[in-house]
């Protein structure tokens, strides 16, 4: 793919009135005791390195002795608040081990090491500072993708949990060869169906670092299932191929083996499962999903440009004289979500109105 369908830099679009309501309904947007821009008063760093010794582009942040018990007690209670009731029961039971800084990208996330002293099991958290594209990805996944998400807003900060999995590209970097012939059908169907429901949502950018393989234990075989881990690209790029990831160079050993284990058929039964699938979530969540493609709307979460070029290319791809009117993202998806109800679940009066 040319390097010119994703931009070099997205900006970062404030939360509306209309979307802080929308989330304080749902509980997303909740008081929380530190800011993005706390963590950044840090007064020291050392780089992180992985266990073979390269350079992860992580920093590991250190404050002055007089903030850092202010700043540890702070990320306790998110933590509680994003993972339990928000009481202070567990806070004598954490422990902060460490504060990774990201120094490349757009979000350049903290993330936040908590340990459950009791039974030195850990979990991760990430803050942001908080964009309205990324939150509407965020919370798309928690509706429409098969798996559900943590994630809270306050003002300009975003914490959202970890999503556990193996990278992509680390996954894949071995070759995928070694994989036993199951294994690899498997991978195959799941790449199809990530592929496809990235299409349907609009969800852009999905190269293989941006998503993980999760990997399940089932009896005597393992299952596999990947998720999406970055979700600044949602209806933001112009070209309709950045929601494609099939078309993503960094992608090229997927598409690769689902060339040589999928026959076109089997493939074109996987995309009609999965649109099937998402036509049945968008039903079951219909009055939540239309909020928020209302909010989304209104949201100005791309540029003008951007806007006019993604809505010819959807109306090429599905003939849809409806894209025509529209003169936003949330416009185009609300079609987009149309278009998969009518067409592969033939139920228009669920239709979103």
């Amino acid at each position: 793919m040319d390097k010119k369908l994703i931009s070099r830099k997205k900006p970062s679009f404030p939360i509306s009135g209309k979307l802080q309501k929308y989330l304080t309904k749902y509980s997303r947007n909740v008081v929380m005791p530190v800011f993005y821009d706390d963590l950044l008063r840090y007064s020291g760093a050392v780089e992180v390195y992985d266990k073979s010794g390269k350079d992860t582009l992580w920093i590991r942040v250190y404050y002055p002795e007089f903030e850092r018990n202010e700043i540890d007690l702070s990320l306790k209670k998110i933590y509680a608040i994003l993972h339990a009731d928000g009481s202070d029961e567990s806070i004598p039971f954490l422990n902060v081990d460490a504060i990774d800084y990201c120094t490349f990208g757009n979000s350049k996330p903290f993330r936040v090491k908590i340990r459950n002293i009791l039974n030195d099991n850990y979990m991760y958290m990430y803050i942001k500072r908080a964009d309205a594209s990324r939150v509407f990805g965020l919370e798309l996944e928690h509706l429409l993708s098969p798996d559900r998400i943590n994630f809270l807003v306050y003002k300009d900060t975003l914490v959202e949990e970890h999503i556990q999995g193996i990278p992509g590209d680390v996954f894949m970097n071995s070759g995928y060869k070694h994989f036993s012939s199951r294994d690899q059908k498997q991978l195959s169907k799941e790449f199809v169906k990530f592929n496809e429901r990235c299409i349907i949502r609009l969800l852009g950018d999905m190269r293989s670092y941006n998503y993980v393989i999760v990997p399940t234990h089932d009896f005597d075989q393992v299952q596999y299932r990947i998720r999406a881990i970055d979700f600044d690209q949602q209806c933001y790029e112009g070209a309709f191929k950045v929601y494609m990831p099939q078309f993503l160079k960094e992608n090229k050993l997927f598409v690769d083996m689902v060339g040589e284990n999928l026959q076109e058929a089997s493939i074109n039964q996987y995309k009609i499962e999965e649109r099937s699938a998402i036509s049945k979530r968008i039903i079951r969540v219909h009055d939540r999903v239309l909020a928020l493609l209302e909010c989304m709307s209104e949201d100005a979460i791309s540029t003008p440009e951007k806007v006019e070029t993604l809505r010819k290319d959807l109306l090429e791809y599905t003939k849809d004289v409806k894209f025509k009117k529209c003169d936003s993202m949330g416009a185009l998806l609300k079609v987009a979500f149309d278009f998969v109800v009518r067409n592969y679940e033939n139920v228009n009066q669920y239709v979103i109105h």
